[in-house]
């Protein structure tokens, strides 16, 4: 075997090779350091007055699309190239992907609106990495976002992967702000006016803690009597947060809610029931209880309904009475 015609293809070509190889890798790491930084400028200009969170998720929304469709480029250029030099004819080969191109795209109708609908998501700025959103029937936080599919992870930890043809409408929960939408019942006996004061207090109290002024927007306040329930009347309260905050916020709020209700003996309703047997008013029926009667060999289970019967009838009573 000639070693010699190996050694010389191997030190005209392979060296070749090996350059391209090094030139699709550098071009790489620089395209990954640089279009960070050309991306965070352009959106400094487009994106001015923003906030920096909405700046930051899309910077990294974009800077990902690029990098991989850069990344792909440069890989396809590279493969091209290194077959250039083995000596394949690469001119047929460009044609036969032509043609099956054609043909991928009238068999991959649905792939190629997955590609189209990606690409209207991006530059509408629908969603970006780290929004919480809602899409084609699932909810959770924006992991990546691609040409081709956008992938979530919820709040169990399960990761969605969404085709972008399957995202007809996208409900984003923390776009540039979130909202604290709470509903509050108290009794029907409470005075109205009262508890609205002390919920405001409560809420005006959490928006000068510093451990929370940082992500309240907006102090949270009453904004109506929301509705006359079954068991109390619901209060709405509003107010507004960062982004991916307002879940954290309103339960904070539920908690020093009930706790001020407590100290000021403000009551949250819950459902009362009152039980008659038959037309019999209860308190006839406990004196016919009452009255004495021959036992004659009565099973204790007998007795011990009857004792159950007495003691429901005096319970309801008691709420008559009430």
């Amino acid at each position: 075997m000639d070693w010699s015609v190996i050694i010389n293809w191997l030190l005209e070509h392979g060296i070749r090779i090996l350059i391209i190889v090094a030139i699709g890798v550098v071009l790489f790491y620089i395209l990954r350091h640089f279009v960070p930084i050309m991306t965070q400028k352009s959106l400094s200009r487009t994106m001015k007055g923003k906030p920096k969170g909405e700046i930051k998720k899309r910077r990294e929304t974009l800077s990902m699309v690029f990098i991989d469709a850069g990344l792909a480029v440069i890989i396809i250029i590279a493969v091209f190239m290194i077959l250039s030099e083995i000596g394949v004819n690469i001119a047929p080969a460009i044609a036969g992907l032509g043609i099956a191109g054609i043909a991928i795209g009238f068999g991959a109708q649905n792939l190629v609106k997955d590609f189209f609908n990606g690409l209207l998501i991006l530059m509408e700025n629908q969603y970006s990495v780290g929004d919480f959103i809602e899409a084609a029937g699932k909810m959770g936080v924006v992991q990546e976002v691609g040409l081709r599919r956008t992938v979530l992870r919820d709040l169990d930890g399960t990761v969605h992967s969404i085709p972008n043809g399957e995202v007809a409408t996208a409900s984003n929960y923390t776009k540039e702000w979130a909202r604290i939408n709470l509903n509050i019942s108290v009794a029907y006996g409470e005075d109205l006016y009262r508890v609205i004061q002390v919920i405001n207090r409560v809420c005006k109290e959490m928006t000068e803690d510093p451990k929370w002024s940082t992500v309240i927007m907006t102090t949270p306040e009453v904004l109506r009597v929301d509705a006359l329930g079954d068991s109390g009347i619901e209060i709405k309260i509003l107010g507004e947060t960062k982004p991916m905050q307002q879940w954290a916020v309103m339960g904070e709020l539920r908690l020093r809610l009930k706790t001020a209700f407590d100290q000021e003996g403000i009551e949250i309703p819950w459902p009362h029931t009152k039980v008659y047997f038959g037309n019999t008013p209860p308190e006839i029926a406990i004196k016919k209880l009452d009255t004495p009667k021959l036992e004659t060999g009565l099973p204790a289970q007998e007795s011990k309904s009857r004792r159950r019967r007495k003691k429901l009838l005096l319970e309801a009573a008691d709420d008559g009475d009430a």
